[in-house]
């Protein structure tokens, strides 16, 4: 861990360490969440954090880091349904991968050998992605049981015990954990979707980005720069920046600006030429396919809308 002092004095009054996962803040408000929302087990508390760990090798550009950001549940079950719980947790997560993008050659599955669990683990499995460089853990899947409830309760001499009503029986519930790394998982999106296309003489270097996961959703592109069809092009472009991640560009040709958005993963390109200023259409462009359609500008964002949701 991490190790740092609080304040100007440094002495081991002052040292703390910063946290290595972001676990132990759920633990923590477990009461406090069960009370205020009146949840009834099974539920689970999702968060998203800062962790640090001190690496002695960090490397492989995003992969292993010193800081980094975690994505983790905690799922809590009633004893007993454990198991069943963990097996749901690791389908739902696999096929989140999936349905982002990522293929399925690319992605595998791994269980924990018993000498290989970690102190607080029953089971778990790790989600492993095929990088350059070997496979490399995305996200791990545990069965924590009770542990961390019952080390918070024996610490702070607090009941962390549920009682279910429906049973009329009270118990420390046990605890489903997928935890991932968001770094991780934005290296494989980035690394799957990344293909270089011949194009005659040259190379077309596409990210086929998941439509939902591209740092751009749409691009507005005007034909050309022009004082004709700048006013609309603009207009356009504040039309859609209200319901969509979006990118106005109009430096160089066209088919530059096609190229650009391609290599960024952009799905989406709306191209306004001199056309547009009398019959109020323009032309979407699909990055993937690189059909284009021409559409009215009054349904312009209904269409977009519905291809971002359902592909082209």
């Amino acid at each position: 861990m991490f190790r740092t002092f609080m304040g100007p004095v440094e002495d081991t009054g002052h040292e703390v360490f910063l946290r290595p996962e972001t676990a132990q803040g759920i633990f923590v408000n477990f009461q406090n969440v069960l009370n205020s929302s009146r949840k009834k087990l099974p539920f689970g508390i999702g968060q998203i954090g800062k962790a640090f760990r001190n690496e002695i090798t960090p490397g492989n550009f995003t992969f292993r880091t010193r800081e980094f950001e975690q994505m983790e549940v905690e799922f809590f079950v009633k004893p007993g349904t454990d198991e069943e719980w963990l097996q749901s947790w690791v389908e739902e997560r696999f096929n989140w991968y999936v349905s982002y993008g990522i293929r399925r050659d690319n992605l595998r599955l791994r269980r924990h050998d018993p000498d290989e669990l970690a102190h607080y683990a029953k089971d778990t499995y790790d989600i492993e992605y095929r990088f350059p460089w070997g496979w490399g853990e995305l996200e791990g899947i545990a069965d924590r049981t009770d542990f961390d409830l019952q080390r918070h309760a024996e610490a702070s001499g607090e009941d962390l015990t549920y009682f279910d009503e429906e049973d009329r029986e009270r118990y420390l519930p046990y605890v489903i954990e997928p935890s991932g790394g968001v770094d991780r998982a934005t290296l494989a999106f980035w690394l799957d979707s990344y293909d270089e296309e011949p194009d005659g003489e040259t190379v077309r270097v596409v990210s086929h980005l998941h439509r939902k996961l591209a740092p751009v959703t749409v691009a507005v592109l005007p034909l050309s720069r022009n004082a004709r069809l700048a006013p609309t092009a603009r207009n356009v472009h504040n039309l859609l920046r209200r319901h969509f991640s979006t990118q106005f560009d109009d430096a160089q040709s066209v088919g530059r600006r096609y190229r650009r958005q391609d290599e960024i993963g952009t799905p989406y390109c709306v191209t306004v030429d001199f056309d547009t200023l009398d019959d109020h259409q323009v032309t979407i462009r699909d990055r993937d396919t690189m059909n284009q359609v021409r559409v009215s500008i009054a349904e312009l964002v209904y269409i977009l809308q519905d291809k971002v949701e359902h592909g082209w």
